[in-house]
């Protein structure tokens, strides 16, 4: 395979970044930098730090990939004008000059919001294969996660009302038909689950969109070792925030010891303090804070189940195949693309308490049925979300866009 010159450009990568789409832009730049292509990330710093009120920790980098993190003295103004504008400002003729003709043959935008939203598209060699990955629901929600004025799921627009109730200045661009204007210089979209790309089709956005979810290097599950919890428990692991429906799961663990294995909550957010607030008392509930990355495995190899109880519209879950690939189950909300994934093998849905607690009854009181589903999630990952399948669909749809544009370079440096 010949080496592609790739520039993948996103508002958060690490380690400026809150969420998943971060970790799985570094995941698929380093993936693509094993098989030999030469990778450049661009990122917004500026958007970071405005938010976190400071700068992240460092982290080790891996040196074939080039990174540019944009920052100008502008700061929050600048992120500003991207939103209100739609478009490049203050690093326009920056991001003109990195990618101008001749200097990348793949376009790769993921999460544009800040780094240039819309506008971005129209940016760069117009020969080159430019693809659009969909980690949020930013090309049809301004609050990209569908979920109307921070209370319930978005059915039906009501835009305006509901970026107020965020508290956020108005787009009014997005009043207009500029997504799908701009979409139009975009060779390929890639939805992460059969779900996100059936909503974004039915809140207005035109273009087709290829389903390709993520994916993850692989390690087999631990075994052997002891366990970081003394008891039996599930577990939950993500940011603690309100829609990510912590508050729901945390009655199901009342009583005592004797009732029950324990419920033990990974992560911090904003929505921490509620939560601990909710559960004090409970002396089945542990919450660990922030962990590194490399403890997680340990903690859901030795879990009775993983717990995804979100009440928003995710566009895929990491968090469900990071558990399958440590051969735990899952019990998740039957919402989204949650019931896709789970389908393939390997977890139980939930609708309500009654149907939570009796998921989670059959899974701490079964040894037998618990098994059976750790096997289903462990050959699940392993048939889809493994890097090397992930990553051949990526390649296929850079190869398809590349046919469709008459591209020869691409589809002769992709077939060699």
């Amino acid at each position: 395979m010949t080496p592609l010159n790739i520039a993948m450009l996103t508002t958060f990568y690490p380690p400026y970044n809150f969420g998943g789409d971060g970790i799985g832009i570094r995941r698929l730049a380093t993936a693509l930098a094993d098989r030999g292509h030469n990778i450049t990330v661009i990122h917004d710093i500026d958007a970071y730090v405005t938010q976190a009120g400071r700068e992240p920790a460092p982290i080790e980098m891996d040196p074939r990939i080039g990174v540019v993190g944009l920052k100008t003295k502008f700061g929050l103004l600048s992120n500003l004008l991207v939103h209100q504008l739609g478009r490049p400002v203050a690093h326009a003729a920056q991001l003109r000059d990195m990618l101008a003709p001749g200097k990348f043959d793949v376009i790769w935008y993921h999460n544009s919001s800040l780094v240039g939203g819309p506008g971005l598209f129209a940016l760069g060699d117009p020969c080159a294969v430019r693809i659009y990955e969909a980690h949020e629901h930013w090309l049809i929600c301004p609050t990209h996660v569908l979920w109307k004025e921070n209370r319930e799921l978005c059915e039906d627009r009501a835009c305006l009302r509901c970026q107020i109730s965020y508290k956020r200045p108005p787009q009014l661009w997005r009043g207009t038909d500029t997504i799908n204007r701009e979409a139009a210089r975009v060779d390929a979209f890639i939805a992460k689950s059969r779900f996100s790309r059936d909503k974004h089709r039915a809140f207005g956005f035109k273009r087709e969109m290829e389903v390709v979810p993520y994916f993850l290097p692989d390690m087999p599950p631990i075994t052997g070792q002891a366990a970081p919890h003394p008891r039996p428990y599930f577990l939950f692991v993500g940011r603690l925030e309100k829609i990510k429906g912590v508050q729901d799961i945390i009655p199901a663990f009342s009583g005592s010891a004797a009732d029950g294995p324990d419920l033990v909550i990974v992560g911090g957010g904003e929505y921490e303090a509620a939560l601990r607030a909710q559960a004090a008392g409970m002396e089945r509930v542990h919450f660990t804070g922030r962990l590194a990355p490399e403890a997680l495995p340990a903690w859901y190899s030795n879990a009775r189940a993983l717990i995804v109880p979100s009440l928003c519209y995710e566009t895929f879950g990491i968090i469900l195949i990071e558990a399958f690939r440590g051969g735990t189950p899952v019990i998740a909300r039957r919402l989204g693309p949650f019931p896709e994934i789970v389908a393939k093998g390997g977890g139980l849905l939930f609708e309500d308490e009654t149907t939570l607690r009796a998921a989670i009854a059959e899974l701490g009181t079964d040894p037998a049925r618990r098994d059976a589903l750790a096997k289903e999630a462990r050959t699940a990952y392993e048939e889809n979300w493994k890097e090397d399948i992930v990553i051949t669909e990526y390649l296929d749809v850079v190869r398809n866009a590349a046919r469709a544009k008459g591209n020869t370079h691409v589809i002769s440096a992709l077939e060699n």
